[in-house]
């Protein structure tokens, strides 16, 4: 573990709290955000919706139950920069062999108040100077498409990037075919779980590549950044409406969204944490989630709007005929369970499609 003194994170809005590194050395930037989850430090920091973040931990101890492979939700670290009030040496050990920048004792609480004060913004952080740190995250492209247009013109979007450059397929049993813009191992892992032949499929292909698979079912799965700037992937899924079952979960609902003519639009501190509050308005039900997005789906009077969040109103999921999407995460890992049904219901729509799954 690298321990170094005067160490610094300052937010573009030129706020600056002093730490102790002990992660990698040197300096990261990206857009600051905060999770609210007691667990599952390992699980967000390889979550590649975290891509171009730098995560704060609200919880106060991170690392106490250590680190294993087994707890990975991808081959690698995708935050920029992690920040803790108080860090266990192993966990700073593993930040630091994985490249990853980080700070401990910073005041945390305060910093958390003040990102919801304020909202998101860029940040830096690391061994070097508190004007340096502001200039640099000032540099830092906005990860909203219409803010940082011009920057994002220049460079793939975060969800490409993020997603698998070949197809792949894990298990066997009737066909998925699920876009892969970051998707997480634990959601490949419930539907093969479920008996299902998970093909994973890059975020570039098209409508006639992907119902070539001859797919039951479609699932978009989760990912990084601004859906605005995903416009192939939103007029591929348009195509599949109506060919397939669609279903979504995360940036994948965002896209669903837009697909079926909605608005998304930035949140102002975003959603993470694992017990977020949503309700079933067929039923009233209140399901406890874990969630995990910077951006959401405008409300709209003509949307089949299924689930609603309880502490911003904000929407939670689509459904209508052919399609099903949730904002939040149904795998939870970890988490609450209360959502855990949603892979059923996949299953159940793969078993029950009128089409044979090539084997």
């Amino acid at each position: 573990m690298t321990v170094m003194e005067d160490s610094y994170l300052a937010l573009e809005d030129g706020s600056v709290f002093p730490g102790r590194a002990v992660g990698a050395p040197g300096t990261a930037t990206g857009e600051i955000c905060f999770t609210t989850s007691m667990a599952g430090y390992q699980e967000a920091v390889t979550d590649p919706s975290y891509h171009a973040q730098v995560l704060v931990f609200s919880y106060p101890l991170i690392g106490n139950y250590g680190v294993a492979d087994s707890r990975l939700e991808s081959d690698r670290v995708w935050t920029r920069g992690v920040i803790m009030r108080r860090s266990r040496p192993v966990w700073s050990r593993w930040l630091a062999e994985q490249d990853v920048v980080a700070l401990e004792e910073v005041d945390t609480r305060a910093l958390v108040r003040h990102v919801r004060s304020v909202g998101a913004m860029r940040c830096g952080l690391g061994q070097a100077s508190p004007t340096d740190l502001i200039a640099a995250a000032k540099a830092e492209p906005h990860l909203d498409f219409e803010r940082g247009q011009a920057e994002s013109l220049m460079a793939p979007p975060l969800a490409v990037e993020a997603g698998t450059p070949v197809a792949r397929v894990f298990g066997e049993g009737p066909r998925v075919a699920v876009m892969d813009f970051g998707c997480k191992r634990s959601i490949v892992a419930n539907l093969v779980k479920r008996g299902l032949e998970v093909h994973l499929v890059p975020p570039t292909w098209g409508v006639a590549q992907i119902l070539g698979l001859d797919p039951r079912v479609v699932l978009i799965g989760n990912g990084p950044g601004d859906p605005a700037q995903l416009g192939e992937p939103v007029q591929a899924i348009r195509g599949l409406l109506g060919q397939t079952e669609v279903f979504g979960i995360c940036l994948g609902h965002q896209l669903l969204g837009l697909a079926l003519g909605l608005k998304t639009f930035k949140l102002p501190f975003g959603h993470r944490g694992a017990n977020h509050p949503v309700r079933v308005r067929e039923t009233k039900r209140v399901l406890v989630t874990v969630q995990n997005h910077g951006f959401a789906v405008e409300a709209d009077e003509a949307a089949a709007v299924s689930h609603i969040s309880l502490n911003d109103g904000t929407v939670e999921g689509l459904e209508g005929d052919g399609f099903f999407s949730l904002q939040f995460h149904p795998e939870a890992a970890p988490g609450p369970h209360d959502a855990r049904p949603f892979f059923d219901r996949i299953a159940t729509a793969c078993r029950s499609a009128p089409t044979s799954a090539r084997s």
